[in-house]
């Protein structure tokens, strides 16, 4: 198991992800990685789809998760702790339970050009997802910006009408003045 640190130069071994400290040398189970998505490590960014800095993941290398807790040392630390163990994998599979081995398993004895089909697919219905999520964006920004320029326009319409001027009217009625 191992949480991998995704950033760009300027964020490169930072104060704020100074995780090092935590000793996992020797671990044969845990790593905690810096990656420079900018440098060396772009296709390994790319790979497992960071998108913006930093971004953590953890879980097993083949399989890495978005991280979603906190940023403070504390967190971090907690979060290793109860989760950089041996988890259910392909290369622990003694620990899954009968469901997710029988799973494991099925795709083990599939022919590799299936299961890349299989892969295939399913990475399709994720970049559907993310294409029809910033569709539905852009067409709300499309009718924010459609609102707003509404509204400004009928701002300017009533402040055209004369409102600023009916209220200094009413207002020198009150005082008897046009005097400030």
């Amino acid at each position: 198991m191992l949480i991998i640190f995704f950033t760009f130069s300027p964020f490169s071994h930072t104060h704020f992800f100074h995780f090092d400290i935590i000793d996992f040398a020797g671990s044969s189970t845990q790593l905690v990685a810096d990656v420079d998505c900018t440098a060396e490590g772009k296709d390994l960014c790319e790979t497992h789809g960071v998108k913006g800095y930093p971004t953590l993941k953890w879980g097993d290398p083949s399989d890495l998760q978005d991280y979603q807790g906190g940023r403070t040392y504390d967190d971090l630390k907690k979060f290793a702790d109860e989760n950089l163990k041996p988890i259910c994998s392909v290369k622990n599979i003694d620990l899954c339970d009968e469901d997710k081995k029988a799973e494991i398993l099925k795709f083990q004895a599939m022919p590799a050009a299936k299961l890349d089909e299989l892969i295939t697919a399913e990475e399709k219905k994720l970049e559907d997802a993310e294409k029809d999520f910033k569709d539905a964006v852009a067409e709300l920004q499309a009718k924010y910006t459609a609102l707003s320029e509404e509204k400004d326009k009928k701002i300017e319409d009533v402040k055209a009408a004369g409102l600023g001027l009916m209220k200094s009217v009413k207002m020198a009625a009150k005082t008897g003045s046009d005097e400030l």
